[in-house]
This record gives C-alpha cells, structure tokens and sequence, in this order.
C-alpha cells in the first residue's frame, strides 16, 4: 500500500490530507498520514481575531484526531527533524511536556510520497532586540500571549485612571493592517464590559512600515484607501520607517526616533523555520523555502512534494508564487492532482497561480479589496458590506475544502447563534 505523508496541518497541509484521506484513505487504496506539532488547527489569517479576543479559536479550532478519523487518514504529534531520503524515512523529535518530561521517543515513519506543508514562521531579519521583545503572530500561542498583556495594559489604565495604552506594529501588510483595526474595534467591545472609561483617545497604535506605503503587495488605490481609514480609526501609520532595535520600552527607527510601546508585534516579513535550510541536501533559498518545479515537486527529488509558504514555486512570468492562503489552498488542490496522476502513470501538470483578488478586513469598521477574474477583465475595487462578505467567504471556501457544504452550513448557523450566547469579545 502506498504510504504518503503530509508535514504540516495548515491550510494547504489540512486540506490535501483531507481529500486524500477521503479519496485513498476510504477505500484503503494507500495509507494517508498527516504530522503536525499542534494538536488543532486554525486558520493562521485568522490569528490576529484571536489576539484581541473578537474570536474565540475554542469554538473554530480543529481537533486533528477528530478530523483524521472522520476523514480516514491518520494523525501523528510531532516536529520534523529530519528527512532521509536514500531509506525514505523522516525522523520525528523526541516529544516532551512543558516540564521536559518525554512523552514519545524519537520516531520514524517511512513514505512513498512526502509533502512538505508546514507553512512560515516571521522573519526578524536579524533586527536586534526584536525575539526578545516583540511578539510574533505566528500561533494561537502568541496571539494568547497578546492577549494577555493587552488585557493587563488596560487593566492597568483603569486603574490608574489617565494615560494611555501604547502598542507598537512592525509591517503594514495585511497582518499588521487588520491587527491595528481590530484594536480599535476591541477597545470600542471593552466599554461595554466594565470599563466605560476606556475610549478610542487612550489607546496609541503605531503602524510602522519600511516601504513608501502600507499594503506593499496590493494596488496603490487600495492602499490608500486602507491608509485613510486606519488614519480615520486613530491609528499613525509611519511609512518609510525603518526599525533598527527593539527595546522592552519600544522601538528605535533609522532615523534614531523612539516609538514607546508597551506591547510590540512583529509582523514584518516570513521566512521557512530555519531548520529546513538545506534539509536532506534538497534546494534551498535565502529564507529556507524549498525550491520546487511547476509539478510542486521539489527540484532534487520527485517523491517530496512542497506546497504553501515553504514553497518557491517560479510563474511564468518569473516572479515567485505569494505566500497567501489562496496560494497554499490552489496548491494543495493541484499537488492533489499530481499526486493521484504519480499514483496511476499519468502525466503531471503545471500549478499555475490564479490570483483572485486581495481583501483586508479592518475589522467591523471597513473592509476594502480588489477582486479579479475574467468578469471584471482586470481587477475591480470594492469596499465596505460586498467586500467584507466576500472576505468572510474566503473562509468558507476553507471550511468547505475541510467539511462539505453541509457541515460548514451548520457551522454558520452555530455561529449565528454563538453572536447571541457569547460575549462579542473573549475576555479570559
């Protein structure tokens, strides 16, 4: 029976798992297995809701095991540690608690075919100061460890009656944006819990970001769009900005300016965890991507596949594939294909990256975006309820690649219904 392991449950990694399970798994045509180091799943554009408590990830998150079973693939707890490809084996970590007990030895687990899916961690350039003082959103983790201090900062404020919150954000991509929206949004929530004294004037976000705009990767109109309704919000947005140390009271710029922050996010750039550079004598590039051909397959060996964030995969026109969840989701629908193609002697095909638009939520007050496709014949700008409806269903389309449409219909209904049972804000 043929043996394919998937490394890495996020969006592209969950989802190939999924149908595979589903189409080979089911019919014990081969033996399917996803390995993740995080017993659920959540999807990462998600995280910054999470860090402000607009959403809680106990109600979204996906129990792996729970999952595999109802999709007939199997789940195994565990970090990579390394790839053998002459035995076609990978290696798995010692697991251990918090306390350093080991839970399960070192392991290994033979493939025919590996996919490699285990997305991006933030990439600190190096900055000095930055692991130690920011915090990256790269985790629920982290988005919990946010949390916690942005509840204690204001908590703080409460007490003390003046002053404000100051919270610093390093890269106005669409991470940093919808962080700095969310924020006003949670302060508006947290009035209505007790702490009537808090409004928009006692909290001070910094968007700061090296390039001459925010949103770098989006079409200048959106940009601006998106600039004035930060600016509109509150939030100074700092362009051509560049940090050069962080500190635990805040940021130095290049220019030798100081942003006092109480709380730093890290937001500035991805990179592939380190770990993979070079791993297994397979390609590289300068931030640790495995280097893969139009197929996903990667370029020095055809049974390891790559897809999402940890892929370089070259278009056409010479540019690299973004690391976005439309690119991770298509991909994982295509390394699908070629998959089931290896499988029965067919001939692989080309991935070729569709962009369908950007959307940027900034939380319950705007959201603006483009779309684009052959209706439009180029990319169209829309913005407030279609677009926030549309950045919504970009969620769906995830959750129905997991469940189908009718577990992600009922999903919906619940989550009518949890706007009326639970608090709008997660506050423990």
């Amino acid at each position: 029976m043929t043996r394919i392991i998937v490394v890495g449950g996020g969006a592209g990694g969950l989802e190939l798992a999924t149908k595979l399970g589903n189409k080979l798994g089911r019919k014990n045509i081969a033996e399917i297995t996803l390995v993740d180091r995080k017993g659920s799943h959540l999807w990462k554009p998600l995280l910054h809701e999470v860090a402000t408590g607009s959403l809680d990830e106990g109600v979204d998150a996906i129990s792996y095991r729970a999952h595999a079973k109802n999709h007939h693939f199997n789940f195994r707890l565990g970090s990579l540690e390394t790839i053998d490809r002459e035995r076609k084996v990978i290696v798995l970590a010692d697991l251990t608690d918090d306390n350093g007990e080991l839970l399960l030895p070192q392991r290994e687990l033979e493939y025919d075919i590996l996919v490699m899916a285990i997305g991006s961690t933030s990439n600190d350039f190096n900055t000095p100061g930055v692991r130690d003082n920011c915090i990256f959103l790269d985790s629920p983790e982290q988005a919990h460890r946010f949390r916690t201090q942005m509840n204690n900062e204001f908590l703080k404020l409460h007490a003390k009656g003046e002053g404000t919150v100051d919270i610093a954000i390093v890269g106005a991509g669409a991470t940093g944006v919808e962080l700095s929206a969310e924020l006003h949004n949670a302060i508006k929530e947290l009035r209505t819990y007790g702490f009537g004294d808090l409004d928009s004037s006692k909290l001070n976000v910094n968007l700061v970001e090296a390039g001459e705009r925010i949103l770098p990767a989006l079409p200048a109109r959106i940009s601006s769009s998106a600039h004035q309704e930060l600016t509109k919000l509150g939030v100074t947005v700092r362009t051509s900005t560049m940090v050069t140390q962080a500190e635990p009271d805040g940021l130095t710029t290049k220019d030798g300016d100081k942003i006092h922050a109480h709380i730093m996010v890290w937001a500035a750039g991805i990179k592939a965890p380190d770990f993979m550079k070079d791993i297994a004598g397979l390609e590289t590039n300068r931030i640790n991507q495995l280097v893969v051909n139009d197929t996903l397959q990667t370029t020095r060996d055809e049974s390891i596949f790559a897809i999402g964030d940890l892929a370089q995969c070259t278009q056409a026109d010479g540019s690299f594939v973004p690391p976005r969840a439309q690119a991770a989701h298509q991909m994982a629908s295509q390394a699908y294909n070629n998959i089931m193609a290896k499988l029965n002697g067919k001939v692989l095909k080309p991935y070729v990256y569709k962009d369908h638009g950007s959307l940027v939520s900034l939380s319950q007050f705007s959201t603006v975006g483009s779309l684009m496709g052959n209706l439009t014949k180029g990319s169209m700008m829309i913005e407030g309820r279609i677009a926030r409806v549309v950045y919504i269903s970009l969620y769906r389309m995830h959750q129905m690649a997991l469940h189908g449409m009718f577990k992600t219909t009922l999903m919906m209904l619940v989550g009518r219904i949890n706007r009326v049972l639970r608090p709008n804000l997660k506050l423990h």
